[in-house]
């Protein structure tokens, strides 16, 4: 006698496929961790270009307190310091709009380097909007959040 691996239903038909009520289960799941996962994985990438651009404010600070050893004031803009177009990191440039600004006739001279975000990040990331940090190595934002949670 002949064995076969077929499963046969109550009646004597053999199964295939799937049924309809199978596969919305899976599309069910597979919505759910899609509205779980999107939003984080966006978040993620929100957190992952803020620290690109803290980075490079850091950066930027660095080289502006050693123009000031040498020069004995701050420079006023990027270009003094070495920063071109081309020298800010790409993940840092097309979402953010990095500035400089310095007073050197203020009792003592002061400066801030600014993020401001721009386009996608604009728009995701509200709650720390533009983060910046000046000569004292302050640390600030303009969103609604708080800089411990933003830096």
């Amino acid at each position: 006698m002949h064995k076969t691996n077929r499963v046969f239903v109550a009646q004597g038909r053999m199964q295939q496929g799937f049924t309809l009520v199978e596969l919305m289960i899976v599309v069910a799941i597979i919505g759910i961790l899609a509205a779980i996962a999107i939003p984080s994985y966006a978040n993620y990438i929100v957190k992952s270009n803020r620290a690109a651009a803290e980075g490079f404010i850091t950066s930027v600070t660095s080289r502006q307190q050693q123009y000031a050893l040498d020069a004995r004031a701050y420079a006023t803009n990027m270009a003094t310091l070495g920063y071109t177009s081309t020298s800010i990191p790409t993940e840092v440039s097309k979402n953010y709009n990095v500035t400089l600004t310095a007073d050197n006739t203020a009792t003592p001279p002061t400066y801030t380097v600014t993020a401001a975000p721009i386009g996608n990040q604009l728009a995701r990331d509200t709650k720390c909007g533009s983060v910046s940090m000046d000569q004292t190595l302050t640390k600030g934002i303009t969103g609604t959040g708080t800089v411990a949670n933003c830096w």
